[in-house]
């Protein structure tokens, strides 16, 4: 069945709809580490881990404002920075804030291992609504995001106890993301390998002719 000329316009007009949202959430997701490294670049590692404190109470309150909601993984990593970034300022010992994105990545590594082994992928229960993959496509998903976690956590642990301060800072705002983002992109392919085929309705002529 041919699609309609409407639907072939509204495609690439959601598409091109969706670009604009994108800023909003790189800004949210930003916003904190780049405060973060431009404040110790200017103050030091205390004046930048305060600066980073305000700036992800500011991402959070933003991200709450917008979606309505607060994400589970945001919301414990800002928790997080508020607890050690608070130790890091108040005993003036920036082992806490360097120690932030090991306990962050262990504890996600943890949960998703747990879930596993309770055969309820947390990656489902996060993501269920936005993926339709199958019962070996979410614990394949897991275990790679478990591994990443892991890597991510040890790689932290490198790179604060044997490079400097600056550098720790720079490589968690530049090199952070970025890693996670091609990771994330590396998984597209066992996501469409996996993915669970669109249930259709019976006696849904166009569902049926599709198919």
């Amino acid at each position: 069945m041919k699609q309609p000329p409407e639907s072939k316009v509204a495609a690439p007009a959601e598409a091109a709809s969706s670009q604009p949202a994108l800023w909003p959430k790189l800004a949210i997701d930003l916003g904190p580490l780049l405060v973060f490294f431009a404040g110790n670049a200017v103050a030091g590692i205390y004046a930048g881990t305060a600066a980073f404190m305000v700036a992800t109470l500011i991402s959070l309150a933003v991200a709450r404002f917008r979606y309505h909601k607060l994400p589970v993984m945001p919301l414990v990593s800002g928790v997080i920075v508020l607890v050690f970034g608070g130790l890091t300022v108040y005993l003036r010992d920036d082992t806490f804030i360097k120690l932030k994105p090991t306990i962050v990545y262990s504890m996600f590594a943890v949960l998703l291992a747990v879930g596993l082994l309770l055969k309820k992928p947390l990656l489902e229960l996060l993501f269920g609504p936005a993926f339709a993959l199958t019962e070996e496509g979410w614990r394949k998903l897991t275990v790679r995001w478990a591994a990443f976690f892991v890597a991510m956590a040890i790689v932290n642990e490198i790179v604060w106890r044997n490079f400097s301060t600056d550098a720790w800072v720079s490589f968690k705002a530049f090199g952070f993301l970025p890693l996670t983002f091609l990771f994330a992109l590396a998984q597209v392919p066992l996501m469409h390998r996996h993915g669970e085929p669109p249930r259709t309705e019976a006696g849904d002529p166009e569902a049926e002719e599709r198919t």
